[in-house]
């Protein structure tokens, strides 16, 4: 696959450089494999074919010297510039949203979570259906529905917009029972692991709660979010594993995981996990922190932890720390993978959760002293 992007106004070029090796990661994370890249300076997008006439025939030409079947942009293309580009170059062009909803469709191993990726694939799909035959299914009435003259693609149009209406309802049923299982767990304190996409949220909520959900080197190895009683100290609270966030995540699945990100929505604490040895780990935070305010909850109490400690030597600890100064939340350094740290996330975790726990239950004072447990 060749893999296309731009260098926009402000953009550095290690910035750019960043976009299209995390394009590199989502394409093999999806199975395929890149074999060229290609970036073009431009104020704007070209409005037909995303990038401009010179570098569509370079492209072009590559394709035809390697033999690529696909070609990735790192933005999400309108249906006419990737119709446009499929006919200029003459093979599968996929934009960057295609290409997450796909690992996510890869990804999605229950019920819900399919139902809740399938609905963000159509609604990604409807708006592209001109100029193309998608071979839907003809299932549950969609034989004869077709009436004399009509073409294809309306047809294709109706079935879709009818899929997506039953998908709606029944993720709106889940999602209302979804929402009386959390009521039901009373007052206890929630606290919800956010972060970038592999960060390591998973390996530390196995840590925390010595359970065993899924936890690879890949992109959004977690979908379904799970949730978990734990205790630190002497007091107990709800530990939840959410999807991670990522550059420019398409707006359909922030629609269709409406109930996933609504454990975020209603967490009491969000524990932050970033890669500290990620070269981007600033803009990773920053777009986490976007996202949290994009649905409702960047008001939220937050600790930000710096994982993967362990793979920066000392001089890239210190420089961490001094980019860190200024950050307004309290900041834990630690390594899910060999446990260092993970004494101090458990001590700022009790001080948070104490102080939410004894602000519903003030009778409970006497019971959790604000102190240094772990010694």
């Amino acid at each position: 696959m060749a893999l296309v992007g731009l260098s926009l106004p402000g953009q550095s070029k290690e910035t750019v450089r960043d976009y299209l090796d995390e394009l590199a990661f989502l394409v093999r994370t999806a199975g395929g494999e890149p074999v060229g890249r290609f970036i073009q300076p431009r104020q704007r997008p070209h409005p037909k074919t995303f990038v401009g006439r010179g570098k569509l025939d370079e492209i072009r030409a590559f394709i035809e010297n390697q033999q690529v079947d696909t070609v990735v942009f790192d933005d999400e293309l309108t249906p006419s510039q990737q119709f446009q580009l499929e006919k200029e170059l003459g093979v599968k062009v996929l934009d960057r949203t295609r290409l997450i909803l796909d690992i996510f469709a890869m990804r999605a191993r229950t019920a819900y979570a399919r139902t809740q990726v399938e609905l963000a694939q159509y609604e990604y799909l409807l708006p592209r259906l001109k100029g193309m035959w998608t071979h839907l299914e003809r299932q549950r009435g969609g034989i004869g529905m077709r009436g004399p003259g009509e073409r294809e693609i309306e047809t294709d149009r109706r079935i879709v917009k009818k899929r997506i209406a039953d998908l709606r309802r029944k993720l709106a049923k889940i999602d209302t029972q979804k929402q009386v299982q959390r009521s039901n767990r009373g007052k206890m304190v929630r606290v919800a692991l956010v972060g970038y996409t592999n960060v390591g949220k998973s390996t530390l909520m196995n840590l925390l709660t010595k359970s065993n959900v899924l936890a690879e080197d890949k992109l959004f190895a977690t979908l379904d979010t799970k949730t978990a009683k734990i205790q630190v100290g002497n007091i107990s609270f709800l530990l939840s594993d959410t999807v991670g966030f990522i550059r420019k995540l398409p707006t359909q699945l922030v629609e269709s995981f409406k109930s996933t990100l609504d454990e975020v929505r209603e967490a009491d604490i969000l524990l932050h996990v970033a890669d500290a040895a990620h070269p981007a780990l600033p803009e990773h935070i920053a777009t986490v922190r976007q996202i949290l305010q994009e649905i409702g909850a960047g008001d939220k109490p937050e600790i930000l932890v710096m994982n993967k400690v362990d793979l920066l030597d000392e001089e890239g600890r210190s420089r961490l720390a001094n980019s860190l100064r200024d950050q307004e939340v309290p900041v834990v350094y630690m390594s899910a993978r060999t446990k260092e740290g993970l004494d101090d996330l458990k001590r700022t975790l009790y001080r948070y959760v104490r102080q939410v726990h004894v602000s519903r239950f003030p009778y409970d004072d006497f019971l959790y002293p604000d102190l240094d447990f772990l010694t």
